[in-house]
């Protein structure tokens, strides 16, 4: 009962990491090119996580582990922090919040994808819905039938997370909770390290202090630490129950953009936000 109860713990204390990732990520790419963000905040939580291996003294993970570790690092390492910067070149991060009502909803289908589960019919009415209000909402927002770039990326981000959470909430239970992005950091880090340097801006003395602390959070909290309680929630209190917490994250997403931001959280953004919430709690109960 304990063990479980932690597991909550942890898993609110990373949603609530998390939801401070895309308004500092929107900071971070007001002043340096989302490339550069995307590949620095991967190349500060490696250089932590390989820290944190050494001194710690962990063991090599086994041959079969690597492949989903490197589904890892291409889910939440590279392609989640990549699309969700280029598209706040594109969109408010209050409108990016929106879609990460979708993430359980992707966690899930990637997790049956992976592991052979077979959610129930009302599981998948639930889930379809649900992505329709979303899918309703971006067509009213770009004012026309057709997606603008900015959702089209937002979308290819929460795809790739979603597939990157499956992946490591499975090697978790018997690799560790922060040992599994901890690993994950290491696999492309010769390569972001490569690439932080070549995209490094020409003065990057005058970018702004408010750019650079986006910039820490995304790599020290987003990109590291935050995945310390999620996954090692995940391990304690089960991936199925604790990753309904991730419900709670637009909300508090929402609120951060709205008070450090100043972005206008307007009525639709919240009844669309709730509405996906209701959708996913359902096709998670039913699942």
């Amino acid at each position: 009962m304990k063990a479980v109860s932690n597991g909550w713990l942890n898993g609110f204390l990373a949603v609530v990491i998390f939801a401070g990732s895309l308004p500092a990520t929107k900071v971070a790419v007001m002043d340096m090119s989302p490339t550069f963000v995307t590949v620095a905040r991967a190349a500060i939580a490696g250089v932590l996580g390989l820290f944190l291996l050494i001194l710690s003294g962990q063991k090599l993970p086994k041959r079969e582990d690597w492949i989903g570790l490197l589904y890892v690092a291409i889910g939440v390492v590279i392609g989640f922090p990549l699309f969700t910067a280029l598209a706040m070149k594109y969109v408010s991060a209050a409108h990016t919040i929106v879609f990460i009502g979708l993430l359980p909803l992707a966690t899930a289908i990637f997790g049956v994808l992976r592991n052979e589960e077979r959610p129930s019919l009302i599981f998948w009415i639930f889930s379809i819905f649900g992505a329709l209000i979303v899918f309703v909402f971006m067509l009213f927002q770009s004012h026309s039938w057709l997606f603008n770039y900015g959702d089209f990326l937002m979308l290819l981000a929460i795809l790739f997370c979603g597939f990157g959470y499956a992946e490591g909430g499975k090697l978790s239970k018997h690799l560790g909770g922060w040992q599994v992005i901890c690993w994950a950091l290491l696999i492309p880090l010769p390569i972001m390290l490569f690439f932080s340097y070549s995209y490094l801006p020409a003065n990057f003395e005058l970018i702004s202090l408010k750019a650079k602390l986006g910039l820490a959070y995304v790599s020290i909290f987003s990109m590291l630490i935050g995945f310390f309680f999620w996954y090692r929630g995940l391990a304690q209190g089960g991936i199925a129950a604790i990753g309904q917490l991730q419900l709670l994250q637009p909300l508090f997403g929402l609120a951060i953009a709205s008070i450090f931001l100043q972005e206008q959280v307007s009525l639709s953004m919240l009844i669309v936000t709730i509405c996906v919430i209701v959708c996913v709690a359902c096709a998670k109960k039913f699942s």
